[in-house]
């Protein structure tokens, strides 16, 4: 994956420009994806001095860009989750907006079409109106349709985002509503895969947060993609003072009694701080102090392949006015690390022209599938045989989108590529090329040192606008409260 070698310079105001030998700082962030830039806004907004560290060249993480010709291909984000129209208020995205200050209408938020979750012999379609999944539900699962009204109800009344909950099973609580196996399966499927650290169930506080956003709320997609977002919050990190270095990661986390105390980076630099906050995960984050402490959190097992193409004819004219299907072709739902190099039977099928704006110059289709990283970074070992095996991923997502565009053909196609989880590995630094972290999360961010925080994924919340909110409620709890 070839990641657009671009160095971006942030220029401070004058009346917080630091000096080359200035290494002490009020707060450290390690890493620059979305979850890092929101913590290091919200402390700088509050006079903090703010080091934001990214060891590549470009702002995102997981959910970031890059370059192929003239192309721009967004990576991560198919979509940006808990949708909220103009005005709404006490939403995600607004309270997010909010302490960012960042207006709404800078965002140029559009709202999808429909999506679908695709099982055997039955589609079940959502929108951004959870009317349409109801009815959905009354047609094909008409005894359902009572306890999937309780299940709502359990689900609205939730404090999904406390810090105090405990770790419940979603399947055991779902279960007490919806009886019908596949309905159930249907309801997860989409919430597992664009979220899940565990295999075929997730904690019932993340299922909540992954419920509300994808069907209560929805999808949306701003003007440009996910570049959109990564120039809103550069441009705030410029007005707000924080400093940001690139290709400039973290070697060791410095602790001290106890306590973490700054870093050294990988290029010898030795940094002083009073809090740091890493959203390089909880295993990675443990990996880098080079302490020795009772806790092992989990590698997640859950890594992907995607497969990108760039076609003359956009997915309408191809028969296809989805934004997302979540395909399954089994009678039940595999949510695992698959023993092959990849799941073939399962994927995620995104197409950003179906949004109800379409500002891309052809149409564009992304295919996601389920993938074993060790297998993958098995085949990376021999140059020819990693190829083929990536050959094979883009017949099986050419096979895919066949299925629900009977008019697709191989002349169509002016552009491909396929990302796997080594690329994924190699460009977040996570273990085992895991996307949604560990199964041991803490909700608080606190690890077993002080002074050192998590944010992003492994503190808990989830998706794009779940990612920065948890690097604006670990800014707030742990550098703004005090310690």
């Amino acid at each position: 994956m070839g990641l657009l070698r671009e160095e971006r310079t942030i220029k401070l105001p004058l009346s917080r420009e630091f000096t080359a030998k200035d290494s002490e700082y009020d707060a450290i962030v390690i890493g620059a994806g979305m979850s890092g830039m929101a913590a290091a806004i919200r402390l700088a907004m509050f006079d903090k001095k703010v080091l934001l560290l990214e060891k590549h060249v470009i702002s995102g993480g997981l959910n970031s860009y890059y370059g192929r010709g003239k192309r721009q291909l967004d990576v991560g984000l198919h979509a940006l989750t808990n949708f909220a129209a103009r005005g709404e208020r006490r939403k995600p995205l607004t309270k997010l907006l909010k302490q960012l200050r960042i207006p709404y209408d800078e965002l140029e938020l559009y709202g999808q079409f429909e999506s679908q979750v695709s099982f055997p012999g039955i589609n079940l379609r959502f929108s951004n109106d959870i009317e349409l999944l109801k009815s959905e539900i009354s047609t094909h699962f008409p005894s359902q349709i009572d306890g999937f009204n309780k299940l709502l109800a359990k689900i609205e009344s939730f404090n999904e985002v406390a810090l105090d909950n405990e770790t419940i099973m979603a399947k055991d609580v779902v279960s007490e509503f919806i009886q019908d196996q596949k309905l159930l399966e249907m309801i997860f499927c989409p919430l597992l895969i664009y979220g899940s650290a565990w295999e075929n169930d997730m904690d019932f506080s993340q299922f909540v947060i992954m419920f509300k956003s994808i069907f209560l709320e929805g999808f949306g997609r701003p003007r440009g993609g996910v570049r959109k977002i990564i120039d809103l919050l550069l441009k705030k990190m410029e007005e707000s003072g924080v400093e940001c270095r690139y290709r400039n990661g973290v070697e060791e986390i410095l602790i001290e009694g106890g306590r973490a105390v700054g870093v050294k980076t990988t290029r010898g630099e030795v940094l002083k701080a009073k809090t740091i906050l890493s959203c390089a995960g909880y295993p990675e984050t443990l990996a880098l102090t080079n302490e020795k402490t009772s806790l092992n959190p989990a590698v997640g097992k859950m890594s992907f392949t995607e497969t990108l193409f760039s076609l003359q004819k956009r997915p309408k004219e191809l028969g296809l006015n989805q934004t997302i299907i979540f395909h399954n072709e089994r009678d039940h739902y595999q949510y695992q690390c698959p023993q092959t190099l990849i799941d073939p039977k399962s994927a995620v099928l995104c197409f950003p022209n179906n949004f109800a704006e379409d500002d891309y110059q052809e149409g564009i289709y992304r295919v996601t599938m389920m993938a074993n990283y060790d297998k993958w970074k098995s085949a990376k070992s021999d140059k020819d045989q990693y190829k083929s095996e990536k050959d094979k991923v883009l017949n099986e997502a050419k096979r895919v989108l066949s299925h629900y565009m009977p008019r697709f053909s191989q002349e169509d196609i002016i552009f491909s590529d396929v990302f796997s989880p080594t690329t994924v590995e190699r460009y977040t630094g996570h273990f085992g090329g895991c996307v949604y972290g560990s199964t041991d999360k803490s909700r608080d961010g606190s690890t077993p040192f002080k002074g050192l925080y998590l944010c992003g994924t492994d503190q808990g919340f989830l998706g794009i606008i779940g990612s920065m909110l948890s690097g604006i409620s670990m800014a707030n709890l742990h550098g703004l409260m005090g310690q």
